[in-house]
């Protein structure tokens, strides 16, 4: 019995990582350790985990008297909701959970099985960065880890969750998957922290203000979302993934769901204020539209401007993409351009059907703009939309004023429903711009000038001018909104179209 007695002993040595000391220190600072973090993650008894008697290899610096078992990485694999995931956890008490040589290979191992059997890579990362008593190949064992986020990218989801530092190389695995949560006040991300900004540059900062979840999710868009703490962003991490299909030759599954399609919701004949001019809140409508009112919002800290997330209809996901009217008026910009645009290349990544909402007066004006490159921003949101070939529907709620009525999925991107309510106003401008520039010789006439505004509105402020065009497919009843939008979903299941045969394309970065 003594050789299974050995495998129980050193199975409790490995779980306990850097030790109770180390397991106390985490837990004061309002942290999860690695194994409870991936407990809460995954469903009740279904992790299985890999490599957990690795230990690293370096003997320099006295590093061969202490080899952990699991050198700072828990690895393996479980189900959420019943659906399988790979996970990596590392773990903060063994060297600050500083990434190794056989570290990195733990990472590598669990991402090279999660494409070869078609799951997506959940990372919970907490580390302190390079382990340096190892030098280049701790950085080798950075490259091997972003070598595979490349190639995973748009095979399998990745989510990473920043729970603790993740500074210099480390930042960089994160930042080239699908989605970044941060933990408020427990978690940061800069490639280089406040001591070396010091140095360099005299700046005098807060790793908080440098690279908090704060800073992440509203100034810089690096993180999608904040959470108050490590339970909270497990939780909607495992509420995320139900949206998500396992890799792209699946679609996302499909939920009971326990709304009507034909649900009549009376009061979008209202929800259009009759001053063109006031805002009103697109949230509303998203969740009047989705099954159960469920709407889960990506990025809402950041571009608020644009409103981006998922949807259910009948039980199917679907991205949604809507301009937000009590921000700026709905204008596009560089932020919400780039916000949106990654948001629609996901989608069509991994086959979920996209939903445009459109109230958009046009691109925002300005030096501060212009010199930002609102034109290359802009086109990628175009580029997104144009190369999709998913299931597209958009409907027009109010405005749809010049080239932003262009890149917002219109018929010309190839939309495949294009709806739009009775209040649209599909124009190259506003009535009051257009009557200034076509009738200048009048603009001393004040009465001449209203005269001319109220007939160009009548001529344009509607959407039968583009219906008539065929650019607009039907103009719809805004109570029955819900109703037209699932039909077109429904009729596009079998939807196929492809783009021409290309190493890859040059979107305009």
């Amino acid at each position: 019995m003594n050789i299974l007695q050995e495998l129980q002993d050193r199975r409790e040595i490995a779980r306990l990582g850097g030790g109770e000391k180390r397991i106390v220190a985490q837990h004061a600072k309002g942290k999860l350790t690695a194994r409870e973090r991936i407990d809460l993650l995954l469903d009740d008894g279904s992790f299985e985990e890999f490599d957990m008697f690795v230990a690293h290899r370096c003997t320099d610096f006295g590093m061969e008297k202490q080899r952990p078992a699991g050198d700072g990485v828990v690895t393996g694999w479980g189900t959420i909701n019943g659906r399988m995931v790979y996970v990596f956890s590392q773990d903060f008490t063994v060297f600050g959970g500083s990434l190794s040589e056989t570290h990195a290979q733990k990472i590598c191992k669990i991402m090279d099985m999660a494409m070869q059997n078609g799951a997506p890579v959940i990372g919970l990362n907490d580390s302190g960065g390079a382990r340096i008593q190892e030098g280049v190949a701790s950085l080798a064992g950075y490259a091997e880890v972003f070598q595979r986020n490349i190639m995973a990218s748009g095979v399998v989801p990745q989510i990473s969750v920043i729970m603790g530092p993740c500074a210099g190389g480390a930042v960089y695995s994160p930042a080239m998957t699908d989605f970044i949560f941060m933990v408020k006040d427990t978690s940061y991300m800069f490639v280089t922290g406040p001591d070396v900004v010091k140095t360099v540059t005299n700046e005098v900062v807060t790793a908080e203000e440098l690279g908090g979840a704060s800073t992440h999710t509203k100034k810089s868009s690096v993180a999608d979302g904040a959470f108050e703490n490590d339970v909270e962003a497990l939780i909607e991490v495992r509420r995320l993934v139900d949206f998500l299909p396992l890799n792209n030759r699946q679609k996302a599954p499909v939920r009971p769901f326990f709304d009507d399609v034909n649900r009549i919701e009376d009061s979008l004949d209202t929800l259009i204020p009759d001053n063109a001019n006031t805002p009103y809140d697109m949230k509303e409508l998203i969740t009047k539209l989705g099954d159960e009112g469920d709407f889960y919002e990506i990025q809402e800290d950041f571009a608020k401007n644009i409103l981006t997330g998922f949807i259910r209809l009948e039980g199917q996901t679907v991205g949604v993409v809507a301009n937000q009217p009590m921000v700026l008026a709905g204008c596009l910009d560089i932020d919400s351009s780039r916000k949106a645009a990654r948001f629609v290349r996901f989608c069509d990544a991994f086959e979920i059907p996209i939903l445009t909402l459109v109230d958009v007066p046009g691109f925002l004006p300005g030096t501060g703009q212009e010199y930002g490159g609102v034109i290359k921003h802009g086109a990628k949101l175009l580029f997104a939309y144009g190369e999709a070939t998913v299931p597209k529907v958009t409907v027009i709620t109010r405005k749809a004023y010049g080239g932003a009525y262009d890149v917002m999925a219109s018929k010309h991107l190839r939309g495949d429903f294009n709806y739009a309510w009775p209040t649209a106003e599909i124009a190259v401008m506003g009535a009051k711009g257009a009557t200034e520039i076509i009738h200048r010789a009048d603009l001393a006439d004040a009465d001449k000038i209203a005269q001319h505004t109220k007939d160009y509105e009548e001529r344009f402020a509607n959407p039968f001018v583009a219906a008539e065009k065929g650019f607009i497919d039907e103009v719809i009843l805004p109570h029955s909104t819900r109703k037209r939008v699932c039909r077109a979903f429904a009729s596009l299941r079998g939807k196929k179209a492809e783009n021409p045969w290309k190493k890859h394309d040059n979107i305009p970065l």
